[in-house]
């Protein structure tokens, strides 16, 4: 396998080498990928990693004692301590492996709300991936709950008011987005956080964008669970994160019943394994996590730090090229994550995309998941173009050069 060497000096160029797939045409053209919010390219440590364990050291985890099991079983476990290590959690015991952020986010609602009673009070805001905002909507439904949204102002954000409003002593579960998917809006997570404490509600955050791109402190933050996904920061697909207070999460009945998670069954009854594995039912997702793992050392390689200054040129590069175009509404604030969600006036964000693709650039067009929030912004589809350590302010050229070609082509 290669090493994952540390990287001193942020060199854009040795990076993109680490990506077999940076090297591929589209259409006869050099691939440009802008839709890093969707999923993220996998560098070859990653790649390695993974064909290494199908060709080395294949095993179930957890069972048997011979030489690959424990093998494969130690890698796991280490896989958890890394990802717990990355977000500052005490211990492997707060980390468990789901498939993705939706599952993790099912995991804790279906969980929590199953001991509240009619007419507790959920919050979440209208900017939410329906990831976060349905599994509310319909236990809320379903057990006569009541939900209520924190709205956004003008600019993108949530607004204050609207958080203290909300928020109140009959809360019992506020749940929000780190990153908007769409806006690029950093929440103000730590302080809401003490917030919902304030009123002895327990803190979700859906950490999908800004675990990629940004250092996570879950202490500082004091979220209760923190949720988000490996295939956004590097890592492969069918691997999520759920990160919980540990006597939370010895609290909860489990979400999914069966092998692995036991450690007695009896013909009456069952008792639960001990943490994480009392939720990582059945043979759970082993070199999706190892490979999360692998993909953690690589962002460590490189520094969070130096990835979010990365993320923060680029964006604010790519709004000034985007303001250089007349016929642009841009959605969300200044300061942002690697996001910016754009209209041209007069196009439909399908026809953006498509014409950029004939171009080599890969965008993201349509409600991206957020249908109530498209509602609030008066549109039914956004063009986006999100950012990660491997693009270049020459890829944004192109992807500018692209819009204008779908303005000469559209006339507008």
């Amino acid at each position: 396998m290669q090493d994952i060497k540390l990287i001193t000096k942020f060199d854009i160029e040795t990076v993109r080498k680490d990506f077999p797939i940076l090297q591929r045409k589209v259409h006869g053209k050099p691939l440009v990928y802008l839709d890093n919010a969707a999923t993220s390219q996998k560098p070859n440590q990653v790649i390695e990693a993974i064909d290494f364990y199908y060709k080395n050291y294949n095993a179930n985890v957890h069972r048997s004692i011979h030489q690959l099991g424990e093998e494969a079983t130690a890698k796991f476990v280490e896989a958890h301590d890394k990802i717990a290590g990355f977000i500052n959690a005490d211990s492997y015991q707060n980390i468990i492996l789901t498939k993705n952020t939706t599952e993790s986010l099912n995991l804790v609602a279906y969980s929590l709300t199953a001991n509240l009673k009619k007419g507790d009070e959920i919050v979440i805001s209208e900017m939410e991936h329906h990831s976060n905002f349905v599994p509310w909507q319909q236990l809320s439904k379903l057990r006569g709950l009541k939900l209520k949204f924190i709205k956004i102002n003008e600019e993108g954000k949530l607004d204050e008011d609207s958080i203290k409003e909300n928020i109140t002593k009959n809360t019992k579960i506020v749940s929000l987005t780190h990153v908007s998917n769409v806006l690029g809006t950093i929440n103000p997570i730590e302080e809401i956080s003490k917030i919902a404490h304030e009123n002895e509600a327990l803190m979700v955050v859906d950490g999908a964008q800004a675990a990629p791109h940004m250092l996570i402190d879950v202490k500082k933050l004091d979220a209760d669970f923190y949720a988000f996904s490996g295939h956004k920061m590097l890592g492969p697909t069918g691997v999520g994160v759920l990160y919980g207070k540990k006597e939370l999460l010895e609290s909860m009945q489990p979400f999914l019943y069966g092998g692995e998670m036991i450690r007695e069954v009896r013909f009456d009854d069952t008792k639960f394994n001990e943490l994480p594995w009392k939720f990582e039912a059945g043979t759970p997702n082993i070199i999706e996590g190892i490979g999360l793992g692998v993909a953690i050392d690589y962002l460590n390689k490189i520094g969070m730090k130096k990835i979010q200054d990365k993320d923060r040129e680029l964006v604010e590069y790519a709004i000034k090229r985007l303001k250089e175009i007349k016929g642009i509404t841009i959605y969300g604030p200044k300061e942002r994550g690697a996001v910016v969600s754009f209209n041209v006036h007069g196009v439909h964000a399908h026809d953006v995309s498509q014409i950029l693709d004939s171009e080599g650039v890969a965008i993201r067009a349509g409600h991206h998941c957020c249908m109530p929030l498209m509602s609030v912004l008066g549109v039914v589809a956004t063009a986006r173009a999100s950012f990660y350590l491997y693009n270049t302010e020459q890829e944004i050229d192109t992807f500018i050069n692209a819009i204008y070609k779908v303005k000469k082509i559209f006339s507008v």
